[in-house]
């Protein structure tokens, strides 16, 4: 089973790199990917506890935002770590990830509920880039909300009141950045409504021009239709197509493997690298 698509505590999920290897081996994964967002921090651990039988694909799930202002995860995997404009990008985007805290923050206290930077920051381990998933964890903590999912669907979905944009480059700008680097790009869940605004279809074209390898079609957050349409758009650009879980831990209900990849469009897309980065023993 191939999975490309997860977190760990690096980032907003639950599980240290060390753990999700592990718990993917146990779940009989053979090809995993690691795509905390915004970092490749991550990445030590993990190939310092790789183990026979699983193989490892390093990656990113990084923030981007169209230039009317949708919210869009582009992933970047096998690319070169040592690629300084890709790295810049994202020690820019984890850096305004603060500031962007700190307004929510404001907004909430201003309608009323009592939560404060530190709470937040109690809930990061070290080193992990700063996210919503965490101002979730600290109002559970606070007893504002019974859950991380409460917390989202009540108080930190993106058309609520303390809803706050953060810097992003474009999503064309992060595809060339990864293809530069030479990894490859796939954009993750763009048709999962509940999470807020999405793209158009009419939104591909560029992103295609700019390099983009993949679409994550497989997702719990799209429905059957949504599916089919990237399907669709998927041939229709002779782009590789993906089934992911988007694990997080306890943080998320997805759970490892819920949805795959086809090895053979894995072999397509690890092919379109410009270096042979997978890594196993």
């Amino acid at each position: 089973m191939i999975d490309l698509h997860t977190h760990t505590k690096v980032s907003d999920g639950t599980d240290s790199p060390s753990q999700l290897l592990n718990k993917a081996l146990a779940q009989g994964i053979s090809t995993l990917a690691l795509t905390d967002h915004d970092t490749i921090g991550g990445w030590e651990e993990a190939i310092s506890h790789l183990r026979p039988g699983i193989e490892l694909v390093l990656g990113s799930e990084i923030s981007c935002q169209t230039n009317d202002g949708v919210s869009v995860h582009m992933l970047g995997l096998l690319f070169d770590k040592d690629f300084s404009p890709l790295q810049d990008v994202l020690t820019q985007t984890r850096e305004n990830r603060h500031g962007r805290m700190e307004r929510i923050i404001g907004k909430m206290n201003a309608a009323g509920i009592d939560i404060s930077m530190s709470d937040v920051l109690a809930q990061l381990s070290d080193g992990a880039t700063l996210g919503r998933p965490h101002l979730a964890d600290a109002l559970v903590a606070k007893k504002v909300v019974a859950s991380r999912e409460e917390a989202f669907a009540e108080l930190l979905h993106n058309s609520s009141a303390h809803y706050v944009a953060h810097y992003s480059p474009t999503p064309e700008e992060v595809i060339r950045l990864i293809k530069q680097a030479g990894g490859v790009a796939i954009i993750a869940h763009p048709f999962a409504s509940l999470r807020g605004r999405i793209i158009s279809s009419e939104s591909f074209a560029p992103m295609v021009e700019a390099g983009l390898d993949g679409i994550e079609v497989s997702h719990r957050d799209q429905t059957v239709e949504q599916r089919a349409l990237l399907n669709q758009i998927a041939r229709d650009f002779d782009l590789t197509q993906t089934g992911s879980s988007d694990y997080h831990g306890t943080g998320k209900l997805n759970q490892l493997a819920e949805f795959t990849t086809d090895p053979d469009e894995w072999e397509k897309l690890e092919s379109r690298a410009n270096a042979r980065r997978v890594l196993r023993i």
